[in-house]
């Protein structure tokens, strides 16, 4: 049995399920998500919590049940409480703008890029060097941030780029130099 997928899915107060076939409908205080889910996975909806099942065990099944179950959690968690990617940017020069809805971001080309956030997702920026982008979909928030890292991704030798906020970045050493006292 997958540890994930039979762990049961509480509903807090003020959040509304719905289910029509295999469609689910999650409505809170933030927004309202709605997803489909694969025919053979069952999602049972009692009291206060929601049960995901599987009819066997066979290996499609297996995996299609923990998934389906955090894919369901996280918009429960979503409409309740959002989701928050923080992003840093690393460099001399390097900074970030909000323009109106869009995202500014100076990084070293020749010219300023222009990002618009996807549908359902807002952006700030708290300080020239740091970004936030907020969403209730767990997906969307990372998906729109790996497509800002992507613009500069941080390079080993100074660090420099765009890099999520927790992100440790490997460090390589540069160059040694000639070895002294050896002649060629």
């Amino acid at each position: 049995m997958s540890r994930i997928g039979k762990l049961p899915i509480g509903i807090p107060s003020g959040v509304d399920v719905q289910i029509e076939g295999n469609v689910i409908t999650v409505k809170g205080p933030k927004g309202s998500l709605t997803r489909e889910w694969h025919p053979a996975i069952n999602i049972i909806q009692e009291n206060q919590q929601m049960l995901v099942t599987r009819p066997d065990d066979e290996p499609l099944h297996r995996s299609l049940h923990g998934l389906t179950r955090t894919l369901v959690a996280n918009m429960v968690e979503g409409v309740t409480k959002g989701y928050t990617k923080g992003l840093d940017l690393v460099g001399v020069g390097y900074r970030a703008a909000k323009q109106g809805n869009k995202l500014v971001l100076t990084i070293g080309k020749s010219h300023p890029v222009e990002m618009i956030p996807y549908e359902g997702l807002e952006v700030e920026v708290p300080a020239p060097t740091k970004i936030l982008i907020k969403g209730i979909n767990k997906e969307t928030v990372g998906a729109f941030a790996a497509v800002v890292r992507k613009q500069r991704p941080p390079e080993p030798y100074k660090g420099k780029g765009i890099k999520y906020e927790n992100e440790v970045v490997r460090r390589k050493a540069g160059k040694a130099g000639a070895k002294k006292g050896v002649k060629k």
